[in-house]
């Protein structure tokens, strides 16, 4: 009986204990609930998360009393002791203050934004939520110092301190610590298949060089975005957005953006999420129809004319050498030639192009997003110790450009992670893969469309006949030119017609260049990295970490990008490197050191060091100062190293050893020329321009390095916050294109003779070939700057404004060849203001952006963009009751359209309506 007794008093207690309930509710400072907070049983593993009202419930087997520590990104951590069961705690978190926002990216290891050894800017939930972008992506404009190139609807292109297009090789994008750049493209394709706003957790960015720690192309910047943890955000969540962009040359159209977002933790072990959201609208179309290199001229008045938005009418003549041409080949019908001297004789040294078409005429101007990602999370021990495995898949369709304008259309990339972490250390691989899909070059769309209808030859044969005929009953070489065309082009492609859309299809689906557009490419590149950080076992003595990284690259674009014409491209590189940190004078003086030495299988090694010091001053240590010295590199890219393709005007070559020979192309008039003649037999394209030409004597690609010093400020005086830095950075082996004219005949370091016809050839289109060809600078390249901004809290308002200074110190007279395409304004403003509560659920935020003027220097087209002021809004609304808010905004309040870039449409304004569900 007393073993019975025993054992029941045993069960009961159990069960007492199994059954200890907690109720309450976490609000902030203002009685405003705060959902997504993280409530834990200090010391066990039990937890739960807060709803959207702030209210949470949890279980504990813990007997009274015990402690719940309540903890979320925004806001100071708490504890509450809790001495009994009760149904009515509640647990206020009060806002973070600038002083004790964690960072993790400026070290690899979690610190104080305060104190973090380098320029540092940090995008939250808090500023997702409150953005007035139509997408959080494009809210980070509003950071100090970022500039974004806005190509599409979907693609967008971050910059900090210039030298970028938006092909920006010198800019990294980390997702979940994966390199999310495309593989053969080489440059990040924004956010377009990139994360879900509703799985967002924070956005850093390091606006300087961070090699010493990522390694190459961490060269002028580096952006890290972190997805929410299932464990510690769950629950099913969804938003919807629709409206319209408006734009003269496209019109309105309407947009919508949707996403949904799951995520459960099955117990303290397991979780899962999984996240799906679809875009799809209107791009902005390009219509630029301006002849760069001839201000003014329309095709009514320049036979010559080569519209920067027209596709197609690159291909040009002289109408003297389509005469010598015709005046030597033989009539098959009347076994004569096809003119006579005297009659080529009378063709004029004009240059003559094809008629091209609109960009409107060969894109669908369709833009699309479709990102899905899912990830299982397994913490075996109910630890810190994490496996994740993780997949993200995007397809997308936009335009972009670089050399020649792009359409991706389809286009498909996707990153496979294994990762094992815990708080001290991470060891992940991944790979990243894509597929072009569909994509075509709009400019080779135009030129072949042409060509499926009538070969070039025929067609200037026929403006040639038409002009003498013409000139014959006129005398007028105005109208001669005006009847020649209107000959010419009879029977010309309509776009719209069967005839045209017949010829159009079989173009885009052709990779060969001769006769297509279509890019083939599946190339990829594998990564692997570690990093160790000893601090739990060297305890005060330093912060000491280490690690490493392997990448190897796979080129497969099937000859239509790379030389690739008989199997694809690989080659590797790896990287180690270490850092320690050190905190003296009472934790005031913060020390940083770091090391990092990387190898490719193309060149010799490189060493990466960074030394910072910040000291913290102040009785309340509400001010710090901070220098440091940075160096960085960046390897030459996969196109830099094995394109080969022929963009029509010129062709595009890379300068690895093994490329040069496989490179093989011949002139218009049928001469042989290689990829190694751009660097061993060439002349400058700038001195045969002006008549002279000029050995080009250009070296084959190899790194380029970059040395940084930073002097920056943070303080805070109550609710107002200064930050701000001057940088000056020194480029080496600055890596950039130049332009060379290969003569298809002689040699321009032959015998006189050889040398002379060099010349000759050099200056007639017909036998030369134009190459740009990856090469360095030999002169010094440096750059400087100043970013500072102040942020306060006014009687509940968030103000805020930021000033960036931006230029480059660099002779051209030294290298007149050398184009920087540094493409940032000198200066930049940006303002912003808003308040969560102006009234009962109820807010707004705005902000202003004014850009200066500034050159535009790219492959595809040189010249000023204006100068411009983008102000933007939104106001939105909570539904306690619906668990929803939502939010109502414009993006170019003003629909004054701008560009950031020669050759990208027009931005119009757009304006929206969206929906929020349960974002916790």
């Amino acid at each position: 009986m007393k073993k019975i007794t025993l054992i029941l008093m045993l069960l009961i207690s159990t069960i007492s204990i199994a059954q200890n309930v907690i109720d309450g509710r976490v609000i902030d400072g203002f009685d405003q609930p705060i959902p997504g907070v993280s409530i834990t049983v200090k010391g066990t593993s039990t937890s739960t998360i807060s709803d959207f009202d702030g209210n949470f419930s949890l279980t504990t087997d813990k007997d009274y009393p015990f402690t719940l520590e309540a903890s979320s990104i925004g806001f100071d951590s708490t504890t509450f002791v809790v001495t009994s069961e009760t149904k009515d705690i509640t647990i206020i978190l009060e806002d973070i203050t600038f002083l004790d926002e964690l960072v993790i990216s400026a070290s690899r290891a979690p610190e104080r934004l305060f104190e973090s050894p380098v320029s540092i800017e940090r995008f939250g939930i808090k500023e997702i939520k409150n953005t007035p972008a139509a997408d959080f992506y494009g809210g980070l404009e509003t950071l100090k110092g970022v500039d974004i190139n806005t190509n599409s609807l979907t693609l967008k292109s971050i910059n900090t301190r210039g030298f970028a297009t938006f092909a920006n090789t010198r800019f990294v994008q980390l997702i979940d610590g994966m390199d999310n750049t495309a593989p053969a493209l080489n440059f990040v394709l924004g956010n377009l298949v990139g994360l879900s706003e509703l799985d967002v957790q924070s956005v850093e960015l390091l606006p300087g060089a961070s090699s010493a720690l990522y390694g190459a192309n961490a060269f002028n910047g580096i952006l890290f975005m972190n997805s929410k943890s299932p464990f510690d955000y769950q629950g099913i969540s969804a938003y919807a957005k629709g409206g319209i962009t408006s734009q003269e040359a496209a019109g309105d159209n309407e947009f919508y953006d949707v996403g949904i977002r799951m995520a459960h933790a099955f117990s303290d072990k397991f979780a899962a999420k999984a996240n799906f959201s679809f875009l799809r609208g209107t791009d902005w179309l390009a219509a630029d129809q301006r002849d760069l290199s001839n201000p003014g001229a329309t095709r009514d008045s320049d036979p010559g004319y080569n519209g920067l938005n027209v596709y197609g009418d690159v291909v040009a003549q002289t109408l003297d050498r389509v005469g010598a041409q015709l005046a030597t080949n033989i009539n098959p019908e009347t076994g004569q030639p096809f003119l006579t001297p005297a009659q080529a004789s009378l063709l004029p040294n004009t240059l003559v192009s094809r008629t091209g078409y609109a960009e409107a005429d060969l894109v669908d101007n369709r833009a699309e997003s479709l990102k899905f990602d899912a990830s299982l999370h397994y913490r075996p021990f109910e630890n810190d110790f994490e496996i994740i495995l993780n997949s993200k898949l995007g397809r997308g369709t936009t335009l972009t450009q670089d050399a020649n304008r792009t359409s991706l259309r389809n286009f498909f990339l996707q990153q496979h992670k294994l990762e094992i972490k815990n708080d001290n250390f991470f060891v992940r691989g991944y790979v990243t893969a894509e597929d072009a899909g569909d994509s075509y070059d709009i400019r080779f769309t135009g030129i072949n469309v042409n060509r499926a209808w009538k070969s070039d030859n025929q067609w200037f044969a026929e403006y040639a006949g038409a002009y003498l005929t013409a000139f014959g009953q006129t005398g007028s070489e105005e109208q001669s030119h005006i009847v020649a065309r209107q000959v010419a082009d009879t029977g010309r492609l309509i776009p719209g017609t069967p005839e045209f859309e017949q010829a159009f299809n079989a173009v885009t689906s052709n990779p060969d260049l001769a006769e297509g557009s279509k890019f083939t490419d599946k190339s990829e590149f594998r990564h692997a990295d570690a990093n160790y950080n000893f601090s739990h076992l060297t305890g005060n003595f330093a912060d000491i970490q280490v690690g490493g990284s392997f990448r190897e690259y796979e080129l497969n674009s099937s000859g239509t990008i790379f030389t690739d014409f008989d199997g694809p491209i690989t080659y590797s590189e790896y990287g180690v490197y270490s850092q320690v940190q050190k905190k003296l004078l009472d934790d005031r003086l913060k020390i940083t050191g770091s090391v990092r030495y990387d190898k490719s299988q193309l060149f010799d090694g490189n060493f990466s060091p960074r030394f910072s010091v910040g000291y913290t001053l102040g009785a309340n240590r509400n001010r710090n100062v901070r220098a440091s010295i940075q160096t960085g590199f960046r390897n030459p890219t996969t196109q830099d190293l094995y394109i080969g393709l022929d963009v029509g005007a010129n062709a595009l070559i890379g300068s690895a050893p093994d490329n040069l020979d496989r490179y093989v192309i011949t002139d218009p008039s049928g001469n042989t020329i290689t990829g190694r003649d751009a660097y061993e037999n060439s002349y400058s394209a700038r001195s045969v321009a002006e008549g002279n030409p000029t050995v080009a004597n250009i070296d084959i690609v190899k790194p380029e390095k970059i040395t940084a010093y930073e002097i920056g400020y943070r303080a805070q005086f109550g609710s107002v916050i200064l930050d701000g830095s001057i940088y000056y950075n020194q480029y080496e082996d600055f890596i950039a294109n130049e332009e060379v004219i290969v003569p298809g005949e002689g040699n321009v370091n032959g015998t006189p003779a050889e040398q002379q016809l060099a010349r000759e050839a050099a200056q007639d289109i017909q036998r030369r070939k134009i190459f740009t060809a990856s090469t360095n600078s030999d002169v010094d390249i440096n750059s400087y700057g100043f970013v500072g901004g102040i942020t306060a809290q006014v009687k509940g308002f968030d103000l805020g404004v930021n000033y960036t200074f931006a230029e480059q110190d660099f002779d051209q007279e030294k290298d007149p060849d050398f184009r920087s395409n540094f493409n940032t304004p000198k200066h930049k403003v940006k303002v912003t203001i808003g308040k969560n509560d102006l009234f009962k659920n109820f807010g707004f935020n705005a902000n202003a952006i004014w850009s200066d003027d500034y050159l535009w220097e790219s492959d595809f087209g040189t010249g000023e963009i204006p100068s411009y002021t983008v102000i933007n809004a939104q106001i939105n609304y909570t539904i306690p009751a619906l668990k929803s808010r939502l939010q109502i905004g414009a993006n170019n309040i003003t629909g004054d359209e701008y560009y950031t870039a020669i050759g990208s449409g027009f931005i119009g304004a757009q304006y929206y309506v969206g929906l929020t569900i349960n974002n916790l």
